[in-house]
């Protein structure tokens, strides 16, 4: 038997339960991963709450974590018991102490990254990847603006922008997140409690504003990010933190500069084994040079039995940087 983390209806972070189950033996191809630090990513409160559907009930929640191959399916070919391996874009089921995943969704572990900084930063790396070299490929020196920096994928994001030379405004929430962020490499903050975004983002750069805004946000801050772009300048809506965005008027963006939106996700970026390497080697260089550090605070890792708590902590923008459950 093992335990893991389901639920039988979506809604808030109390629907989540903590059941005994019996593992199912790996499939054909299937790796089966005895998981040493999950990672929590805001996605999964989507999916928790119903703003993404589930195919049936009762259902396993999560999609990242790192930990030990115990035992391979029939036909898998890269990995065998023992070795130390991370994922992120599994079946849902990652918030278990076994999880059985398809062998092309797994990549091995380099040594010097530890389970800890793999699943507190492996969904949230990628993403910064593709935001940030393929959706746009951010230039040196260039200024743009990303919002929530002092998150899980925003600390990462500032830290990628400084390794690129590029100039990153993040918006944070507090005073403390925007000593967080500016640590982490961002160029400059914004409060958004306290300050006009689209006015600081016109005044730090003369008036010129930016030609991509990242923002996981949603439509809280839809109306600022336009409004902070220059002409022909690209919004790039990678999350609904506050909500998804609804009811868009294209006459806007025609309005505003002639602007483009986009609505990328990871899925739409990493199809394949051969896109799941490249950019996981990226990420691991970064991580294993010491250019991106992912430091997990102790209250922020919580027992996998307290998922439900850690939902709640994190849905109440209370967090800073990535949080992790511990089987």
């Amino acid at each position: 038997m093992a335990k893991r983390i389901q639920f039988t209806a979506q809604g808030g972070p109390e629907v989540l339960q903590w059941v005994d189950v019996d593992p199912a033996d790996p499939a054909e191809r299937e790796v089966q991963v005895e998981n040493r630090a999950i990672g929590i990513n805001y996605i999964d409160t989507y999916v928790r709450s119903g703003l993404y559907p589930v195919a049936s009930f009762p259902s396993g929640l999560g999609t990242e974590a790192a930990g030990v191959v115990k035992r391979v399916g029939s036909g898998v070919t890269r990995f065998k018991p023992g070795d130390r391996v991370v994922y992120c874009q599994a079946a849902l089921g990652a918030y278990s102490e076994l999880h059985n995943v398809a062998e092309d969704r797994l990549m091995l572990l380099p040594d010097a990254i530890s389970f800890e900084q793999a699943a507190a930063s492996f969904l949230k790396g990628l993403t910064v990847h593709y935001l940030l070299r393929q959706t746009y490929q951010v230039k040196p020196d260039e200024v743009f603006l990303f919002h929530a920096a002092a998150g899980g994928v925003g600390l990462i994001a500032c830290q990628w922008a400084k390794a690129l030379g590029a100039h990153l405004i993040g918006t944070v929430g507090s005073a403390e997140k925007a000593t967080l962020a500016k640590s982490a490499g961002a160029w400059a903050t914004i409060n958004y409690r306290e300050e006009n975004i689209a006015e600081r983002v016109s005044e730090l750069t003369n008036g010129k504003k930016v030609a991509v805004v990242y923002d996981s946000v949603g439509k809280d801050t839809w109306e600022a990010s336009l409004d902070s772009l220059r002409r022909q300048g690209l919004m790039v809506s990678f999350g609904n933190a506050s909500g998804p965005v609804t009811g868009i008027d294209l006459s806007v963006l025609n309005q505003k500069g002639s602007l483009f939106v986009t609505r990328p996700s990871l899925y739409g970026y990493i199809t394949n084994r051969q896109e799941l390497e490249h950019a996981s080697n990226d990420l691991f260089s970064l991580l294993a040079s010491g250019a991106i550090k992912v430091e997990v605070p102790e209250q922020q890792k919580f027992p996998l039995k307290e998922a439900a708590r850690a939902h709640q902590t994190l849905e109440s923008r209370s967090t800073q940087g990535s949080s992790l459950l511990i089987p």
